[in-house]
Protein backbone atom coordinates (compact mmCIF):
# COMPACT_ATOMS: atom_id res chain seq x y z
CA UNK A 1 0.00 0.00 0.00
CA UNK A 2 1.20 3.49 -0.79
CA UNK A 3 0.96 5.86 2.17
CA UNK A 4 0.49 9.21 0.46
CA UNK A 5 -0.24 11.46 3.44
CA UNK A 6 -1.03 15.17 3.24
CA UNK A 7 0.62 17.28 5.96
CA UNK A 8 -2.15 19.88 5.78
CA UNK A 9 -4.71 17.45 7.28
CA UNK A 10 -4.81 15.33 10.42
CA UNK A 11 -2.99 12.06 9.84
CA UNK A 12 -5.30 9.52 11.49
CA UNK A 13 -8.34 10.30 9.28
CA UNK A 14 -6.12 9.93 6.22
CA UNK A 15 -4.87 6.58 7.49
CA UNK A 16 -8.46 5.50 8.09
CA UNK A 17 -9.42 6.49 4.53
CA UNK A 18 -6.47 4.61 3.02
CA UNK A 19 -7.21 1.50 5.08
CA UNK A 20 -10.89 1.61 4.12
CA UNK A 21 -9.95 1.83 0.45
CA UNK A 22 -7.60 -1.12 0.86
CA UNK A 23 -10.37 -3.17 2.47
CA UNK A 24 -13.12 -2.37 -0.05
CA UNK A 25 -10.77 -2.86 -3.00
CA UNK A 26 -9.85 -6.33 -1.75
CA UNK A 27 -6.22 -5.54 -0.97
CA UNK A 28 -7.00 -6.98 2.46
CA UNK A 29 -9.02 -10.14 1.99
CA UNK A 30 -12.47 -10.44 3.55
CA UNK A 31 -12.07 -12.53 6.72
CA UNK A 32 -8.29 -12.40 6.37
CA UNK A 33 -5.75 -11.48 8.99
CA UNK A 34 -5.09 -7.75 9.21
CA UNK A 35 -1.56 -6.44 9.84
CA UNK A 36 -0.69 -5.30 13.36
CA UNK A 37 -0.70 -1.68 14.46
CA UNK A 38 3.07 -1.88 14.77
CA UNK A 39 3.52 -3.24 11.23
CA UNK A 40 1.24 -0.66 9.62
CA UNK A 41 2.65 2.25 11.65
CA UNK A 42 6.17 1.31 10.62
CA UNK A 43 5.14 0.87 6.99
CA UNK A 44 3.35 4.24 6.95
CA UNK A 45 6.04 6.02 8.95
CA UNK A 46 3.64 7.19 11.65
CA UNK A 47 3.31 6.89 15.41
CA UNK A 48 1.66 3.67 16.62
CA UNK A 49 -0.94 5.63 18.60
CA UNK A 50 -1.98 7.45 15.44
CA UNK A 51 -2.38 4.18 13.56
CA UNK A 52 -4.22 2.66 16.54
CA UNK A 53 -6.75 5.51 16.45
CA UNK A 54 -7.44 4.91 12.74
CA UNK A 55 -7.83 1.18 13.28
CA UNK A 56 -10.10 1.71 16.30
CA UNK A 57 -12.40 3.72 14.03
CA UNK A 58 -12.48 0.84 11.54
CA UNK A 59 -13.39 -1.51 14.38
CA UNK A 60 -16.18 0.83 15.51
CA UNK A 61 -17.54 0.83 11.95
CA UNK A 62 -17.39 -2.97 11.82
CA UNK A 63 -14.78 -3.27 9.08
CA UNK A 64 -12.23 -4.81 11.43
CA UNK A 65 -12.87 -7.48 14.05
CA UNK A 66 -10.56 -7.98 17.03
CA UNK A 67 -9.96 -11.54 18.16
CA UNK A 68 -8.07 -11.74 21.44
CA UNK A 69 -5.81 -14.56 20.35
CA UNK A 70 -5.71 -14.08 16.57
CA UNK A 71 -5.37 -10.29 16.31
CA UNK A 72 -7.50 -8.32 13.91
CA UNK A 73 -9.29 -9.66 10.87
CA UNK A 74 -11.25 -7.99 8.09
CA UNK A 75 -15.01 -8.37 8.38
CA UNK A 76 -16.71 -11.14 6.43
CA UNK A 77 -19.83 -8.98 6.06
CA UNK A 78 -19.88 -8.43 2.29
CA UNK A 79 -22.99 -6.24 2.55
CA UNK A 80 -21.10 -3.84 4.85
CA UNK A 81 -18.09 -3.77 2.53
CA UNK A 82 -20.36 -3.12 -0.47
CA UNK A 83 -22.19 -0.32 1.38
CA UNK A 84 -18.93 1.40 2.31
CA UNK A 85 -17.67 1.00 -1.25
CA UNK A 86 -20.85 2.56 -2.65
CA UNK A 87 -20.61 5.44 -0.20
CA UNK A 88 -17.03 6.15 -1.35
CA UNK A 89 -18.05 5.89 -4.99
CA UNK A 90 -20.95 8.31 -4.44
CA UNK A 91 -18.61 10.78 -2.75
CA UNK A 92 -16.19 10.57 -5.67
CA UNK A 93 -19.00 11.11 -8.16
CA UNK A 94 -20.22 14.14 -6.23
CA UNK A 95 -16.69 15.58 -6.13
CA UNK A 96 -16.39 15.11 -9.89
CA UNK A 97 -19.77 16.75 -10.52
CA UNK A 98 -18.89 19.68 -8.24
CA UNK A 99 -15.58 20.20 -10.05
CA UNK A 100 -17.25 20.03 -13.46
CA UNK A 101 -19.93 22.46 -12.31
CA UNK A 102 -17.19 24.89 -11.26
CA UNK A 103 -15.96 24.72 -14.87
CA UNK A 104 -19.42 25.57 -16.17
CA UNK A 105 -20.66 22.08 -17.07
CA UNK A 106 -24.15 20.87 -16.20
CA UNK A 107 -24.48 17.46 -14.57
CA UNK A 108 -25.68 16.01 -17.87
CA UNK A 109 -22.71 17.49 -19.73
CA UNK A 110 -20.32 16.12 -17.11
CA UNK A 111 -21.76 12.61 -17.53
CA UNK A 112 -21.66 12.97 -21.32
CA UNK A 113 -17.94 13.85 -21.10
CA UNK A 114 -17.27 10.58 -19.29
CA UNK A 115 -19.32 8.61 -21.83
CA UNK A 116 -17.48 10.26 -24.73
CA UNK A 117 -14.12 9.36 -23.19
CA UNK A 118 -15.18 5.72 -22.79
CA UNK A 119 -16.53 5.54 -26.33
CA UNK A 120 -13.22 6.85 -27.68
CA UNK A 121 -11.31 4.40 -25.50
CA UNK A 122 -9.59 7.17 -23.57
CA UNK A 123 -10.61 5.86 -20.14
CA UNK A 124 -8.96 2.84 -18.63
Amino acid sequence: MEWDLDDSRSIWPQLKELLIRAIVSGEYEKGGTFPTVRQLAQEAGVNRNTMQRAMAELEAEGLLITNRTAGRTVTTDQALIDAVKEKLADANIQTYLNEMQSLGYTERQAVERINEKFERGEMK
